[in-house]
């Protein structure tokens, strides 16, 4: 049996899907979790095969998510999600993640990509794969990237340099940057920006 663990905080998605794949003869859902977070304890709790995630969730996105399981726990990760952004792809696959599929897809499909990823397989969606050939690149270093993620939920400045390590005046020098290279006004609308095109 594959065991597997969803984790989608929109509930309806989440049990229906685990009410499809429970009627699969090979895979066993030993876990429904509402947030990245719940995730991630049950996760290192029961060490599920494979861990199936939604990119948009409370407490820690799926992406953020899956690195930590990554790190931490010998599980595969595939990522569902409604809008398959580019960025977040590129995002996704290099914190480790072995799948990426969007919610469109059929419960039957779903199976067979866990199927796939529990043999030690990968899987990428073709329609994904083939935008994110075709998109942008960010125009942020790493570290500009690092700020925007940890003052996205409207951190201070002091708060995002401690949880950095940086000095107050290194991570504003940084968000000027940020500002410049993205042509905007304020910090929040170059969260918005990151976010949209998939960067953070």
């Amino acid at each position: 049996m594959i065991r597997v663990l969803l984790a989608d905080d929109e509930a309806m998605i989440r049990s229906a899907l685990a009410a499809l794949l429970r009627l699969e003869p090979d895979i066993d859902v030993v876990a429904e979790c509402a947030d990245g977070s719940e995730a991630l304890r049950e996760a290192v709790r029961l060490a599920p095969d494979v861990c199936v995630l939604d990119i948009e969730m409370p407490g820690l996105d799926g992406v953020e998510l899956a690195e930590r399981l990554h790190r931490s726990v010998a599980t595969r990760c595939l990522v569902i999600t409604r809008h398959a952004r580019p960025g977040v792809l590129r995002r996704a696959l290099a914190s480790g993640v072995a799948g990426f599929l969007p919610k469109s897809r059929g419960a039957d499909e779903v199976a067979a990509v866990i199927r796939r990823i529990a043999a030690g397989g990968r899987y990428l969606d073709p329609e994904i794969a083939a935008d994110a050939l075709s998109d942008e690149r960010s125009p942020l270093t790493d570290r500009e990237l690092d700020v925007l993620r940890h003052g996205r939920s409207g951190q201070t400045t002091r708060q995002i340099a401690r949880e950095l390590s940086l000095a107050p005046g290194t991570v504003r020098n940084h968000i000027s940057a940020i500002i410049g290279k993205l042509s905007v006004e304020t910090r929040q609308q170059a969260v918005l920006v990151a976010e949209e095109r998939g960067w953070i």
